[in-house]
């Protein structure tokens, strides 16, 4: 039975909620991840359909993930682009649609976290551990793995960057220098995900696994995270993982998961008033 819950007017129903059956047609590590850290979550943002204003930290990850894509598309096309091209690509790209406002933070100026995500860009621009001259194997390239053998959805996903030798790469934009082996371990279903879907699109293994942190210190920093290929255990934790996705979804158990990590959800009032 679906949950039980009041939606003040702050956040309105929209069409973008998914039916049960969609969401057992398919499973991606993004959805996958919003289950496992609350279903009450995973209710509001894909059953309900409830939409927020995007906070200013998605926003420049979201354009720094952008201008990353499109530098990497020219290094895949042999054009490589200047810096003046870069900063047309970002200045082109920091303008939000009509329909996703910023809910912008009074206490931190517009014009300083455009500032900060420039900076960013150009900070991985400069330090980056890709040699110019490396041409990608793929590009933000969408994928799909049937997993109906192992009673599962089909797993769906977009990775960022596959490097030359099959060097699956994710970039990341955070607010603190992560600790290697927490960050293996956080992004471990999104890396496995990812994985699985290049093994079935090449029929070869990756060779390596990397996550690029772009670190939003006041002097920001690249922080580079690899790991070698997925391993047989980590494949049958990830499918065990969609195994309780899919019971929970059949079963509509949307229960909430209180603790440190409901401060800086976008459904906290929505939350508070689940019954």
């Amino acid at each position: 039975m679906i949950a039980a819950v009041e939606i003040g007017p702050v956040a309105p129903p929209t069409n973008r909620g998914r039916s049960k059956a969609e969401l057992l047609a398919t499973v991606s590590a993004s959805r996958l991840g919003t289950w496992l850290g609350c279903r009450l979550k995973f209710y509001f943002r894909y059953v309900a359909g409830l939409r927020k204003p995007n906070t200013p930290a998605r926003h420049v990850g979201t354009v720094v993930h952008a201008v990353l894509q499109q530098w990497n598309l020219a290094r895949w096309r042999r054009t490589p682009l200047n810096a003046e091209t870069v900063k047309a690509v970002f200045e082109q790209k920091w303008t939000p649609p009509e329909d996703e406002p910023i809910a912008w933070d009074a206490d931190e100026p517009k014009v300083a976290v455009k500032e900060q995500a420039l900076g960013l860009v150009e900070m991985y621009l400069r330090e980056t551990p890709i040699p110019p001259d490396e041409k990608p194997e793929a590009v933000e390239v969408s994928a799909e793995m049937d997993l109906s053998a192992h009673g599962l959805p089909t797993l769906v996903g977009v990775i960022d960057l596959v490097r030359a030798g099959g060097r699956i790469v994710d970039f990341k934009t955070i607010g603190r220098t992560p600790d290697g082996e927490m960050a293996l371990h956080n992004n471990d279903v999104q890396l496995t995900a990812y994985a699985l879907l290049y093994r079935d699109a090449t029929e070869r293994r990756e060779s390596a696994l990397e996550l690029h942190h772009l670190v939003k210190n006041k002097t920001p920093k690249l922080v580079v995270t690899e790991s070698g290929p997925i391993t047989g255990p980590q494949i049958a934790r990830f499918y065990r993982l969609v195994e309780s996705y899919v019971r929970g979804v059949e079963l509509e158990d949307f229960v909430p998961s209180p603790g440190i990590q409901c401060a800086a959800c976008e459904f906290f009032n929505e939350c508070r008033l689940w019954h």
